[in-house]
């Protein structure tokens, strides 16, 4: 292991229940009534790939852009009393700045929710490469933003371990042939029974150790 990629909402942050009850409001505005568990099962990727996903051509490419940015306000506005680094992970980060290991995140989430993000938490200096959705042309499962942070890291994906909380973030990492831990903040352990390239599963970062990144 030569590089750190980090998905991050739910993965560096523990978001995601603010994020699915935000899109659970939004959808019921829009007249999809969704249970909890509908929204942690398919809300999932880049939002207006999501919005596109549930509502075929309903809405027009700009209402899409125009409700995602509004979901994003909401979330940014409610999160930033509470916000903070899922347990371990401060800790961590110094750990593998010692070794001078290189660091990247490879989000989904749009560039507003990056920056607040790094902002909010003084870490922009941290991370050599930090991607967001609008640097790729595919959301995830594919790999592409993966192979772009390790890109931007001058390594390949197979040369990172890439830390992430969804299976279908894990499938991205899988499909870039990334090694992969996961954090078990959103999903149960059973539901990324279908993916390969898994080392571990964790609670938070207090679970992890340095040897399990040396492969």
């Amino acid at each position: 292991m030569k590089g750190i990629i980090f998905d991050m909402d739910g993965t560096m942050i523990d978001n995601m229940m603010v994020h699915h009850k935000i899109w659970q409001k939004l959808l019921a505005e829009l007249g999809m009534d969704f249970s909890f568990e509908e929204v942690q099962q398919q809300i999932h990727g880049v939002n207006i790939e999501i919005l596109e996903r549930l509502f075929g051509d309903r809405f027009t490419k700009n209402e899409r852009i125009e409700l995602s940015r509004r979901k994003e306000e909401t979330y940014r506005r409610l999160y930033a009393l509470e916000i903070k680094l899922i347990d371990g992970l401060p800790e961590f980060i110094q750990q593998i700045q010692k070794l001078k290991i290189p660091m990247g995140i490879g989000t989904a989430a749009p560039k507003e929710n990056l920056d607040f993000v790094l902002d909010a938490l003084d870490l922009r200096e941290t991370f050599k490469v930090a991607l967001h959705a609008g640097d790729v042309e595919k959301g995830k499962p594919h790999p592409e933003i993966y192979q772009k942070v390790a890109a931007g890291l001058h390594l390949s994906p197979k040369e990172c371990v890439v830390f992430e909380d969804s299976p279908t973030g894990a499938e991205a990492a899988m499909k870039a042939d990334s090694k992969i831990i996961v954090v078990t903040t959103t999903h149960r352990i059973e539901e990324f029974d279908h993916l390969q390239n898994i080392m571990k599963f964790v609670d938070d970062y207090n679970d992890v150790s340095l040897k399990d990144l040396m492969v």
